[in-house]
C-alpha cells in the first residue's frame, strides 16, 4: 500500500525545513508519495479587489502563477536531493480548512508542517496553523522545529498508558522502524502537597512514592503489550514529578531528536482536543514532535 505524506509550505524558512524532513521520510520508504501544498489566502484576494479593483484580476493570476512556479521549483530541488515521488497542489481559501480538506480527500497518512511560519508574531497571538490543524484533523502530524540533519534515531515517547499514546508510538514506529524509543512516564503521588501541608512525615510520603512507582511499572508492562514495536527498540524510564517539567528535562538529558505524543478526541463530530501536556511539549520542546491518535 502506498504511503502518502502532505507537507504544507508558506515559503518561509521553517516550512522549508518541514519539506526537507518530509522528503527524507518519503525517500526512506520506496512506496511513499509526497505532496507539497501551498494555500493562497482568499482574504488576500479580497484585499486586492478592494484596494485595486481595476487590476485585481491580473494580480490574482500573477500571484497564482508565481506560487505554482515556486512550488514546482521546491519539488524539483527536493527530488534532486531526496529521490522520491513528489507532486504539488495549489489551493485557495483559509489555510486551516484547505489543508484539512486536502488531507482527507487524498487520504493522507502523515501531515508534515513547520511549527512556525512567516507570520510568527500573529501566530503567537492566535495559535499557529499547525496547532489549529492538529485540533481539526484526525491525521497524524509531524511538527518540524529543527533543520533536518539526519534520520531520527532517538525518540522520546511520554506515555500515560492510554490507547492514544500506544497509537502514536505504533504510528511513529511504522515510519521510523530503525529508531530507538524511550518510553517515559512521570508519576506523582496523589495529594502529596496536601500530605505535606498536613505535616505527614517524609518517610511516609517516600513510601507512597515507591508504591506509585511500582504501580507505574506494572502499568507499563501492560502498555508495552499493546505496542507493535520490537522489544530491542524499547527502553523504559520513570521519574517522579510533573509531566510537563520532566518531559522537557529528559528530552535534553537524552538528546532526543523526536518526541512522540498521543492526541485524544472528544467525539467523532467535535474538534479534537489537545491535552495540556501535549500542548506544553509542542510549545516548549526543542525537538520535532510527532502527534497521533487512534485511527477511529
Amino acid at each position: 500500500m502506498t504511503r502518502t505524506l502532505l507537507a504544507a509550505t508558506d515559503f518561509s524558512a521553517p516550512a522549508r525545513h518541514a519539506l526537507e524532513r518530509a522528503a527524507m521520510l518519503a525517500q526512506a520508504h520506496p512506496d511513499a508519495r509526497l505532496t507539497l501544498a501551498h494555500v493562497v489566502s482568499q482574504s488576500a484576494f479580497d484585499t486586492l479587489r478592494r484596494m485595486l479593483p481595476g487590476n485585481a484580476a491580473a494580480l490574482e493570476t500573477q500571484v497564482l502563477t508565481q506560487a505554482e512556479k515556486a512550488l514546482s521549483e521546491l519539488a524539483a530541488n527536493l527530488a534532486a536531493h531526496h529521490p522520491c515521488t513528489i507532486d504539488t497542489v495549489l489551493a485557495q481559501g483559509a489555510a486551516l480548512t484547505a489543508l484539512v480538506e486536502l488531507a482527507d480527500t487524498r487520504q493522507i497518512d502523515l501531515m508534515v508542517m513547520g511549527v512556525r511560519g512567516a507570520h510568527f508574531v500573529r501566530e503567537l497571538l492566535i495559535g499557529s496553523t499547525t496547532e489549529r490543524v492538529l485540533r481539526k484533523s484526525r491525521r497524524p502530524l509531524l511538527a518540524v522545529k529543527q533543520r533536518p540533519q539526519s534520520p531520527y534515531r532517538r525518540i522520546l515517547a511520554p506515555v500515560d498508558f492510554s490507547a492514544h499514546a500506544a497509537a502514536a508510538i505504533n504510528a511513529a514506529h511504522a515510519w521510523l522502524p530503525d529508531a530507538d524509543i524511550v518510553l517515559f512516564h512521570a508519576f506523582e503521588v496523589e495529594l502529596e502537597s496536601t500530605f505535606r501541608l498536613a505535616g505527614m512525615e517524609d518517610d511516609k510520603i517516600h513510601a507512597y512514592r515507591i508504591q506509585a512507582r511500582e504501580a507505574a511499572i506494572a502499568e507499563m508492562d501492560a502498555f508495552v503489550a499493546q505496542l507493535q514495536v520490537p522489544a530491542s527498540r524499547l527502553t523504559r524510564h520513570f521519574e517522579h514529578g510533573a509531566p510537563t517539567l520532566r518531559i522537557i528535562g529528559h528530552e535534553q538529558t537524552m538528546d532526543a531528536d523526536l518526541i512522540v505524543m498521543g492526541k485524544r478526541g472528544q467525539s467523532m463530530v467535535e474538534e479534537l482536543l489537545l491535552g495540556s501536556v501535549t500542548k506544553h511539549v509542542l510549545a516548549h520542546s526543542s525537538s520535532d514532535v510527532f502527534i497521533a491518535g487512534p485511527a477511529n
